[in-house]
Protein backbone atom coordinates (compact mmCIF):
# COMPACT_ATOMS: atom_id res chain seq x y z
CA UNK A 1 0.00 0.00 0.00
CA UNK A 2 1.52 3.32 -1.02
CA UNK A 3 1.08 6.43 0.43
CA UNK A 4 0.20 9.59 -1.34
CA UNK A 5 2.52 12.21 -1.05
CA UNK A 6 0.82 15.60 0.01
CA UNK A 7 2.41 17.82 -2.37
CA UNK A 8 0.44 21.16 -1.75
CA UNK A 9 3.04 23.86 -0.16
CA UNK A 10 3.50 25.23 3.07
CA UNK A 11 2.00 28.72 2.28
CA UNK A 12 -1.17 27.59 1.06
CA UNK A 13 -3.53 25.84 4.06
CA UNK A 14 -6.88 23.86 3.21
CA UNK A 15 -9.03 26.10 5.08
CA UNK A 16 -7.62 29.19 3.41
CA UNK A 17 -9.09 27.69 -0.07
CA UNK A 18 -12.53 28.02 0.70
CA UNK A 19 -15.58 25.00 0.34
CA UNK A 20 -15.53 23.17 -2.54
CA UNK A 21 -18.84 23.35 -4.76
CA UNK A 22 -19.99 19.68 -6.05
CA UNK A 23 -21.17 19.94 -9.77
CA UNK A 24 -20.70 23.73 -9.97
CA UNK A 25 -20.96 23.88 -13.87
CA UNK A 26 -23.48 21.05 -13.71
CA UNK A 27 -26.72 22.46 -14.97
CA UNK A 28 -23.98 24.50 -18.14
CA UNK A 29 -23.34 20.58 -19.07
CA UNK A 30 -26.57 19.41 -19.27
CA UNK A 31 -27.87 21.80 -21.74
CA UNK A 32 -25.02 21.08 -24.06
CA UNK A 33 -22.75 23.95 -23.55
CA UNK A 34 -20.44 23.53 -26.81
CA UNK A 35 -16.56 24.80 -26.35
CA UNK A 36 -14.58 25.19 -28.89
CA UNK A 37 -10.35 26.23 -28.91
CA UNK A 38 -10.19 29.17 -31.03
CA UNK A 39 -7.08 30.32 -32.62
CA UNK A 40 -4.61 32.86 -31.27
CA UNK A 41 -5.71 35.58 -34.05
CA UNK A 42 -8.96 34.88 -33.25
CA UNK A 43 -8.63 35.33 -29.85
CA UNK A 44 -6.85 38.28 -29.86
CA UNK A 45 -9.36 39.63 -32.38
CA UNK A 46 -12.68 38.67 -30.04
CA UNK A 47 -11.95 38.75 -26.62
CA UNK A 48 -15.30 37.13 -25.07
CA UNK A 49 -17.33 35.00 -25.95
CA UNK A 50 -19.81 37.23 -26.48
CA UNK A 51 -17.75 39.07 -29.32
CA UNK A 52 -17.38 35.84 -30.97
CA UNK A 53 -20.96 35.30 -31.08
CA UNK A 54 -22.34 38.26 -32.44
CA UNK A 55 -19.65 38.25 -35.04
CA UNK A 56 -20.75 34.49 -35.52
CA UNK A 57 -24.57 35.81 -35.73
CA UNK A 58 -23.34 38.36 -38.16
CA UNK A 59 -21.60 36.26 -40.93
CA UNK A 60 -25.03 33.59 -40.56
CA UNK A 61 -27.01 36.77 -41.45
CA UNK A 62 -25.29 38.02 -44.26
CA UNK A 63 -24.73 34.06 -45.97
CA UNK A 64 -28.64 34.01 -45.42
CA UNK A 65 -28.99 37.44 -47.25
CA UNK A 66 -26.56 36.21 -49.77
CA UNK A 67 -28.54 33.26 -50.23
CA UNK A 68 -31.64 35.08 -51.24
CA UNK A 69 -29.91 37.16 -53.97
CA UNK A 70 -27.80 34.64 -55.56
CA UNK A 71 -30.54 31.52 -54.94
CA UNK A 72 -31.87 30.07 -58.05
CA UNK A 73 -34.94 31.18 -59.64
CA UNK A 74 -38.09 29.39 -58.34
CA UNK A 75 -39.16 26.82 -60.14
CA UNK A 76 -42.53 28.49 -60.89
CA UNK A 77 -40.25 31.45 -62.63
CA UNK A 78 -38.24 28.61 -64.96
CA UNK A 79 -41.61 27.23 -66.55
CA UNK A 80 -43.11 30.69 -67.51
CA UNK A 81 -39.61 31.11 -69.17
CA UNK A 82 -39.20 28.12 -71.08
CA UNK A 83 -40.57 27.84 -74.22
Amino acid sequence: MSKVKDEMRDDYRREDLGKGVRSKYLARVAKGTNLVLLDDKVAKSFPTGEAVNQALLGLLALTEQTAQITGRSKPAARKRATF
